[in-house]
């Protein structure tokens, strides 16, 4: 029953993921979750974020920003990294990832997915049948309703990790 939960593949930050890897595996479209997998909760768009999303548009990636945030938020980051955005995804449902994919021109087989949150990011990326990385928290301060959800997270990757003994 957790299952549903778990991620495909756990990185310690998204700006360590093998990116030119995946790119020669036939991925072509990444999405993004912008708060705690990118920048701090709130935060603009820094000097890493700035050069990765270059880095990933001249290996020829699409990339797109999927959010639960308003719009203004969003395209505040975005005003730098220059991807395509969607606010207010509804994550985890999976309409928000099938549309990221359309708007990218990929399919679930060759798109990834890169959050921090298992309820919402992972989850909803494998609803869509989409290859997940989950990634440590950027910032240990956080909203109260995530603080409350890291702590059922820790339940589920407790099994996670034990599974893969």
């Amino acid at each position: 029953m957790l299952e549903r939960f778990y991620p495909d593949v756990e990185a310690d930050s998204a700006y360590g993921i093998d990116y030119e890897g995946l790119y020669a595996k036939g991925y072509r479209g990444i999405i993004f979750d912008i708060d705690n997998t990118l920048v701090p909760h709130g935060a603009p768009a820094d000097a890493r974020a700035i050069a990765l999303f270059s880095r990933l548009h001249g290996m020829g990636f699409q990339t797109l920003l999927l959010s639960n945030n308003k719009e203004p938020r969003v395209k505040m980051f975005n005003d730098d990294v220059h991807s395509q955005y969607i606010y207010k995804a509804n994550k985890p449902a999976r309409a928000g990832y099938e549309r990221a994919m359309r708007l990218m021109g990929t399919r679930p087989e060759t798109t990834v997915f890169v959050g921090d949150q298992l309820f919402t990011d992972v989850w909803g990326a494998k609803k869509a049948g989409i290859l997940t990385y989950l990634t440590k928290p950027i910032h240990p301060r956080e909203e109260l309703q995530i603080v409350l959800k890291r702590r059922l997270e820790w339940v589920v990757l407790y099994f996670y990790h034990r599974r893969k003994i």
